[in-house]
Parts: C-alpha cells; sequence; structure tokens
C-alpha cells in the first residue's frame, strides 16, 4: 500500500476538496476536524469539553479558556456559545480568530434562515437584525421575522412593516401580521370574497371584490374555490377563465391541470386557453406535447397534444421527456422495447443499440455485447474500449443532482468509474465499488478489505477495514473492534453534520 505524505501548504492544497482537506487535517493532527469549509475547520477537545478553530495549514486559531460550543457559519464565521462559568449561555457571533463581531451575550443568534448573510438576534425580549460582520442592520423591535427573499417584516407597536436586508423601510403600509412572500407576493384575506394581492414592496398589485381566492401560486391566474369546495380560476382583474366545477387543481410552470369526474383539462397560461381531454391525468413533456399516466383499469400511456389528439399509441409502459445536451427527448418502453425519440418523434438510434443509461450530454449504448458512447448533437457511435459492462446502482436517467459518473467493469474484471465523457475518474483497480445517490462518498473494496474515496478520487479513507454499513447520514467503517464514522457530503456543497 502507497504511503501517503500528509505536507499542508496554501500550494499543495489548491484543488483540493474541502472534505480532503479535512481528511488531510485530521490526519496530521491526530485529531478529528470538522465542518471545514472555505479554510476553516473545527476541533473537539472531550477533555476541556471545547471546541477550537483550525485553518487550512493545521494553526489552531482560536482555543477558547472557556468550555464552548462552536459552529460553523459560513467561511470564517462563526457560532460561539459558552457551556460553564459566569458566562454560560451567552452566545456570540466570531470569526476564524475568535474576534468577536457581535459580542458575547444573553441572546439567541437565529440562523435556520439566511437572507443576504443576515442574522436575526434575540434579547431582553427584543429582536434585531445583523449582518456577518457584526453590523446592526435593523434595531431591536418588539419582534422580526424572515418575510421572503430579501425582504423582514419588522413588529412595532402598531403593527409589521416590511424592510429590506440593508434595514431600509421599503413601505409605510402596516400589516396586521407578518407574512411571507412567495414570488415576491401574498394574498391578504380582508373578508368573505375580499382581499389584496400585495408585492414585497408593499404595492397592491390587485384587490379582490367578489371571489374567494384559494391560490396565488400562478399569478396573474389565481385559484377560487367555493362553498361547495369546487374549483376554479379567474385573472388578477377577476376576469373569470373557468367555472369553481373542478374537483382538483394542480399547478404546474406552464400549465393548470383542472380535475372534473376524473377526466383533466389543460389550461395554458400563454395562450390563456382551456383544453379538455379524456384522460384522468397528463404530464408535460415539452412544447405542447404530454404523456398520460398509469391508471388501474389502463396501465399503458400514450403521447398526446393540447387538443388532446393521440401522436404516440396508448401502448407503452413508460414515457419520459429528457434533456440531452440541452435538447428535448422521448424515452419509450414496451417490455425489453426502447425508443429514443427527437422533439418531431422519429428515431434518433440506429436499429439493435440498447440504452444503458442517458446521461445529461450524452447516451450510453449497448450492440452486440460492445458498449459505445453516443453523442446526440454529432450523432456519432464511439466504442468504450476495454469496459465489459456497466454496473446497476438504481439510477438510468442521471440529472443535475445525480453526478453524470458510472461504475464500469472492464476485461481484466475490475471496477472503476468513468465520467460521460469516457474519462477514467477513479482507476479500474478495485473488485467492487459501492456509490450512493447524490452522494460524494464511493466505497471500494480490494480483497476483503474496504475504503473510500470520492468522484475526485481523493482517498478519504485508507482500504483496510472488514465491514461497512450505510445510514443517511453517512458510512460507518469497522476493522476489528474499531469502527469510524464518514459523513456523507452531498455534490453541491458539503453537509456539515451537527
Amino acid at each position: 500500500m502507497k504511503k501517503l505524505i500528509f505536507v499542508l501548504v496554501s500550494s499543495v492544497c489548491l484543488g483540493q476538496t474541502d472534505q480532503y482537506k479535512q481528511i488531510l487535517l485530521s490526519k496530521k493532527l491526530g485529531k478529528e476536524v470538522r465542518s471545514y469549509s472555505k479554510g476553516y475547520g473545527l476541533i473537539l477537545d472531550p477533555e476541556a469539553d471545547k471546541t477550537n478553530i483550525v485553518d487550512s495549514l493545521g494553526v489552531i486559531t482560536f482555543d477558547s479558556p472557556e468550555k464552548n460550543e462552536i459552529s460553523h457559519l459560513f467561511r470564517n464565521r462563526f457560532i460561539l456559545k459558552i457551556k460553564d462559568g459566569e458566562r454560560k449561555d451567552q452566545v456570540a457571533l466570531i470569526d476564524g480568530k475568535g474576534k468577536e463581531l457581535i459580542p458575547l451575550d444573553n441572546q439567541k443568534l437565529d440562523v435556520s434562515w439566511s437572507i443576504n448573510e443576515r442574522i436575526i438576534a434575540a434579547k431582553e425580549g427584543k429582536e434585531g437584525v445583523f449582518d456577518y460582520n457584526g453590523k446592526q442592520v435593523i434595531p431591536y423591535s418588539e419582534k422580526v421575522k424572515f418575510a421572503g427573499q430579501n425582504r423582514f417584516f419588522v413588529k412595532n407597536e402598531d403593527g409589521w412593516y416590511i424592510y429590506n436586508a440593508d434595514g431600509e423601510k421599503v413601505s409605510d403600509k402596516k400589516f396586521e401580521k407578518n407574512l411571507y412572500f412567495y414570488k415576491n407576493r401574498v394574498y391578504i384575506s380582508t373578508g368573505p370574497k375580499q382581499g389584496e394581492i400585495v408585492d414585497n414592496n408593499g404595492i397592491v398589485l390587485n384587490t379582490i371584490t367578489h371571489n374567494e381566492v384559494d391560490n396565488i401560486g400562478s399569478y396573474p391566474f389565481l385559484i377560487t374555490k367555493n362553498k361547495s369546495k369546487k374549483y376554479g380560476i379567474i385573472d388578477a382583474e377577476e376576469n373569470p377563465v373557468t367555472e369553481d366545477i373542478y374537483d382538483e387543481i394542480f399547478l404546474g410552470t406552464r400549465y393548470i391541470y383542472l380535475i372534473k369526474k376524473d377526466k383533466v383539462s389543460i389550461f395554458s397560461k400563454e395562450a390563456k386557453q382551456l383544453f379538455p381531454t379524456e384522460f384522468s391525468y397528463v404530464k408535460s413533456l415539452f412544447n405542447t406535447m404530454f404523456t398520460t399516466q398509469k391508471t388501474l383499469k389502463s396501465p399503458s400511456v400514450a403521447v398526446i397534444n393540447i387538443q388532446g389528439e393521440i401522436l404516440i399509441p396508448k401502448e407503452y409502459d413508460s414515457i419520459e421527456g429528457v434533456k440531452v445536451s440541452g435538447e428535448n427527448f422521448v424515452y419509450l418502453t414496451k417490455g425489453s422495447e426502447q425508443r429514443f425519440l427527437d422533439k418531431d418523434l422519429k428515431d434518433v438510434l440506429e436499429p439493435g443499440y440498447q440504452i444503458e443509461r442517458i446521461l445529461p450530454n450524452t447516451l450510453i449504448l449497448k450492440k452486440a455485447g460492445i458498449l459505445y458512447r453516443f453523442s446526440v448533437k454529432e450523432k456519432q457511435y464511439e466504442e468504450l474500449k476495454n469496459i465489459i459492462s456497466l454496473k446497476e446502482n438504481g439510477v438510468f436517467y442521471y440529472t443535475e443532482t445525480v453526478y453524470p459518473a458510472i461504475v464500469a467493469q472492464n476485461n481484466e474484471g475490475l471496477f472503476g468509474i468513468l465520467d460521460e465523457n469516457g474519462k477514467e475518474i477513479v482507476p479500474f483497480t478495485y473488485d467492487d465499488i459501492f456509490t450512493f445517490i447524490s452522494e460524494n462518498e464511493i466505497v471500494v473494496k480490494k480483497g476483503d478489505k474496504f475504503g473510500v474515496t470520492n468522484y475526485e478520487n481523493e482517498p478519504l479513507k485508507e482500504v483496510i477495514y472488514d465491514t461497512y454499513s450505510v445510514d443517511k447520514q453517512g458510512i460507518k467503517l469497522t476493522a476489528g473492534q474499531t469502527s469510524e464514522y464518514l459523513f456523507f457530503t452531498d455534490l453541491v456543497g458539503e453537509k456539515v453534520p451537527q
């Protein structure tokens, strides 16, 4: 086994992930480093019952003399809480060197939400807002609540008022209670069949005088609900779009789906028109095409257009709209049969190819036992040389939230990982590989021993463990009587263990 040399200087750390730097720091210091991100991490000192801050070079930048709890908030910003002594339960916002930006006090700092790097501080029954440099943005008031993107509701003696993240009062309009602005709008009921649609600047966009509004999520089209609990649609000026006769309504990005007596009608927001169908429910593919949905009575699906005309017969087991290289395609299955159609519903692949994986920018195909990479733009087939099989991992269609990499086996029987271009990102040196959807950690096996690497091929845990097990938070590895735990990190941003 190769010996790892842990040299921690800035030039060496370049290109390494925060996850791997945390592993290297832990090995160098002989102590577990946690919550490492953007140059700083935390070290627990169980004997002293406190937490210290460490930088990327392994230097302890803050060593509190008091028992404490520290949580990593953002880069070089931390929340410090004293656990014992005269200052017990006092809380502060500190930087990476322990400088108090919001001084220790008997206060609460709410970081459960974050708007423009702002913290709601509660003290002596009052609440105010500070930025991550400790500057007070909104003075202490009766109450402060997050109200949506770049907005707070602040309560004074006579009511609630809207403030922005810079501490500016954006409107003199008084509210009776704090609200949340969805897509910068909120509906306020002012009485039976009466209300206002207000934006996050306090401006009344529309006044409702004779409709019971149930949902404004598709503004300027509003969902209404009558006394019989039937739904309909009006526009923001209260012009009727449909009658209140529907049993259910579902909101989509481009369409609103209205169901009555097990038949769905499609309302196009762009066309401002309602299109009835003979189907119980449909799902948008792209353009003005839809796939029907399975039912117990009718397990097959079809493709229809918005007028309800059938474009692909109702005989397929599944039909999905997929996007590859920025273009729209339709993937259909019927038993073992597969089809891959372009936006004009024409077959893309030559006969005889079986689709093994759909990746964000390419397809992996198989024909006569040989694997190929297929470019949908160039329409080119490229053999994946020396690769004999792909490992099943529960993922067939990769998306932005599922990393586009595939576990493969070469002609020597060894496993590695390829990216969607066929490039090797984890070498073919393992007897088996186990991946976990949306997580960055990969369990690798050599002989009867296990270890952990990631998609950057950084050795997170050496291949020395006898067994492993997985839960929602991470991987437990056991060697003999000793166990270690490695927290999962997702492929968008690292999760901070609590």
